[in-house]
């Protein structure tokens, strides 16, 4: 048997970029939103304890996630006219999807969460705790489900839950956890990348990330470049926080048949090999 060709890599490097180039437009009222999964872990993928974080708090990864969040890039939208163009005066803001669980674990003083749209997965969507709740600009809007948050995100059915002055569009979509939530958004084709931040060493956890994404065969780890250009900003390397280090990273899904085709070659070379 002849051994298979080598993948072209600069193949999947332009298709890598036109991806993330397109990932960002903003989309159709029927295309879903790409699901862009933000997290911290140990490097047994511990990500929580007791409904809090497992580490000390670390300030510079916390500013990191408010300003990857927060950051949009989108210009207004412009329409053809037969009198002119006229533009769209939307506020576009980025939107973060998280469990009833993680919703109670933010300080009651802190949520929602400033500047982003936050949407709450809950089993109990009906209950009286969230009917009472007078909803900001930024919610929380409360559904039951992340295919339901995707569905109401790229539609904009979200804006009939939250008290905003005008329609606000959604630019990105980032889940915050929890575990559950997690799973349920890597079960659907519009988790595209997660933004790992690499947590140095153990501590004692009880909630656990469900992928290892540099095991798992479906996802390939981005470079600085690219992590940067998905960002929005320079990204230093590890850096240490009361005794703590850590690494920002970027993980992006394989998509295309020609990864399809490059992991199948690997598989069999390594079958070979052995």
């Amino acid at each position: 048997m002849s051994t298979p060709p080598p993948p072209n890599t600069q193949a999947i490097k332009d298709q890598l970029h036109d991806a993330s180039t397109d990932q960002f437009a903003m989309p159709s009222p029927t295309k879903s939103l790409p699901l862009t999964l933000i997290l911290a872990a140990t490097p047994s993928l511990g990500i929580g304890h007791a409904n809090a974080l497992p580490w000390p708090q670390l300030r510079k990864e916390m500013a990191y996630f408010a300003r990857v969040t927060k950051r949009v890039s989108a210009p207004p939208a412009v329409t053809a006219t037969a009198s002119g163009t006229i533009a769209d005066t939307r506020r576009v803001v980025n939107a973060v999807v998280m469990g009833r669980k993680t919703w109670d674990s933010i300080p009651e003083k802190f949520r929602p969460l400033k500047g982003r749209v936050n949407v709450v997965v809950t089993r109990g969507v009906g209950d009286e705790k969230w009917s009472a709740l007078q909803r900001s600009e930024e919610g929380p809007v409360v559904v039951g489900s992340v295919g339901e948050a995707v569905e109401s995100l790229s539609s904009g059915g979200f804006n009939a839950q939250i008290l905003a002055s005008s329609q606000l569009g959604i630019e990105k979509v980032f889940v915050i956890g929890g575990a559950s939530i997690y799973k349920a958004a890597l079960e659907g084709p519009e988790a595209r990348r997660v933004l790992l931040t690499k947590i140095g060493k153990e501590f004692e956890c009880d909630t656990f990330f469900p992928v290892d994404l540099e095991k798992d065969e479906g996802w390939r780890r981005g470079s600085k470049d690219e992590l940067e250009r998905v960002v929005g900003e320079e990204v230093p390397g590890e850096m240490e926080e009361k005794g703590v280090t850590f690494e920002f990273c970027l993980f992006e899904r394989y998509e295309s048949d020609i990864f399809s085709d490059y992991r199948a070659s690997y598989r069999w070379m390594r079958l070979k090999n052995d």
